[in-house]
C-alpha cells in the first residue's frame, strides 16, 4: 500500500497560516495588521492552486481561525473484542476506520473516545489507556489537510450498546487482524500501519504509549 509524503508546499502554506493568524492577534499596528492580512491571503492562494479548491472558501476557511494558531487533536478509538478490532465505514469515502473525530472543548481526551465510539459504531465503552500519539503528517495519510493535527489513539473497554450506523458511518463491525488485507480504509483517518500497530499494542500490553 502507497502513502503519500506531504509535499513542502503543504507545510509552506501552513507554516505562513500560523504566522499570519499568530501576528493578526498580537499586531498593534495597522500596517502590520494589513502584511499579515496579506500573508494569511498567500497561504490560501498557494492552498487553492495546488489543490484546485476555489481561493475564497479557502480563505473564508483561514480566516475563521482566530487567537493562537495551535495543532487540532483527532481522537480515536481502539476497541477490541477478544482479538477483533472495531471498525466503522465511513459514510463519506466508503473506507474504513477506528471510530473518531475531532476532540471537542470541555471534554478529556477519554471523554471524547468514548462519545465518538458511540456516535458511530453504537457502543458503549470506558477509556482504558493512551496507545500512542501521533503527529499525522509524519505517517503517510492519503489526503491532506491545511492545519496541523495530532492523532490520539485511546484503547476503551467495551461494555454495552450494539452496532448502529450513523449519519457518518455505514457499517459497523469488528475485524481480526488477517481480516484487514485487502480491506478498503479511509486512509485519510486511518492507515493500515496504525491498526497493525493497534493489534501490536493489543498484543503487547505492558508497551509505552507511542510518541512522536
Amino acid at each position: 500500500m502507497k502513502y503519500v509524503e506531504e509535499p513542502h508546499w503543504l507545510r509552506w502554506a501552513r507554516e505562513l497560516q500560523a504566522i499570519a493568524q499568530n501576528g493578526l492577534l498580537y499586531a498593534q499596528n495597522p500596517f502590520d495588521q494589513e502584511r499579515y492580512a496579506r500573508l494569511r491571503e498567500i497561504a490560501a492562494e498557494i492552498w487553492a492552486q495546488q489543490t484546485g479548491s476555489d481561493r475564497s472558501t479557502v480563505l473564508n476557511l483561514f480566516c475563521e481561525q482566530t487567537g493562537y494558531a495551535t495543532p487540532k487533536v483527532d481522537v480515536r478509538g481502539v476497541v477490541f473484542d477478544g482479538d477483533r478490532l472495531l471498525l466503522v465505514r465511513e459514510a463519506s469515502d466508503g473506507g474504513w476506520t477506528l471510530p473518531g473525530g475531532w476532540a471537542d472543548p470541555n471534554e478529556s481526551p477519554g471523554e471524547a473516545a468514548v462519545r465518538e465510539i458511540f456516535e458511530e459504531s453504537g457502543y458503549r465503552t470506558r477509556p482504558v489507556k493512551l496507545l500512542a500519539v501521533y503527529d499525522r503528517s509524519k505517517h503517510g495519510h492519503s489526503t491532506f489537510f491545511p492545519f496541523h493535527i495530532y492523532k490520539l489513539f485511546i484503547r476503551c473497554e467495551l461494555i454495552g450498546g450494539q452496532p448502529a450506523c450513523s449519519h457518518e458511518t455505514s457499517g459497523v463491525q469488528f475485524y481480526t487482524r488477517a481480516g484487514l488485507a485487502g480491506l478498503p480504509l479511509s486512509e485519510s483517518r486511518t492507515t493500515f500501519a496504525q491498526l497493525q500497530r493497534m493489534f501490536a499494542h493489543a498484543e503487547n500490553p505492558d508497551w509505552p504509549a507511542d510518541l512522536d
